[in-house]
């Protein structure tokens, strides 16, 4: 692992405890509840993608949510700069994890194959 990819992880890292702090302080009840469950900084971190839990929201609230974090990202950079003592932070884009649903997805194929095995042993058996 390069230098670069270290300092790279390290404020992933870093952002994935500060952003749900941040919201934490914001009176908006639409934002500041959501969980952050990932941050991806691009290779010379100007950038960042923010990954947020989406299993309590429609697709409305979804929507909603992140046009609202759009509004406040600005805001989030500023707390972020302060509380790290940062020259700057990386512009946020905000999107819903989907790896949560396809983990389940790919498990309960898993648990169908799993069945289906143990069903064909049993008549293989008789």
């Amino acid at each position: 692992m390069t230098q670069e990819e270290i300092k790279r992880h390290r404020v992933e890292s870093v952002l994935r405890e500060i952003i749900p702090e941040a919201l934490g302080t914001l009176n908006d009840s639409r934002i500041n509840g959501l969980l952050v469950t990932d941050v991806v900084c691009s290779k010379g971190r100007s950038d960042a993608k923010v990954y947020l839990e989406k299993s309590f929201l429609n697709e409305k609230e979804q929507r909603e949510s992140l046009k609202q974090l759009r509004a406040v990202s600005g805001y989030l950079q500023n707390h972020c700069k302060q509380s790290e003592g940062w020259f700057k932070a990386p512009r946020f884009t905000f999107e819903f994890d989907e790896q949560l649903e396809k983990i389940s997805r790919i498990e309960e194929l898993f648990k169908k194959i799993e069945t289906k095995k143990t069903g064909n042993d049993e008549d293989e058996l008789k």
